[in-house]
């Protein structure tokens, strides 16, 4: 099924795109906007977004690993207290 008609992107082309980024580093996060680079693409009028994300949800590999090391939190600054 085509899912940007302006592109051309179908949702074969987002499950490949989505498979190869997971098996090339399984712990990225994967965004429409890579997905769109991976297919050497861009987004054109974004009327498809809603779509194409539905089509995203809907692959099993886009799951990010709950061990995913550089999701890790970044410890708080503290703020500097006033004199």
């Amino acid at each position: 099924m085509i899912v940007c008609s302006c592109t051309g992107v179908t949702d074969r082309d987002i499950r490949q795109a989505i498979a190869w980024m997971r098996a090339a580093d399984p712990y990225t996060l994967i965004t429409p906007g890579k997905i769109y680079r991976a297919l050497g693409k861009s987004v054109d009028c974004g009327g498809c977004v809603r779509l194409f994300v539905e089509q995203m949800r809907a692959d099993g590999n886009l799951a990010v690993p709950l061990d995913a090391p550089r999701l890790r939190s970044r410890p708080r600054v503290k703020q500097l207290e006033e004199a």
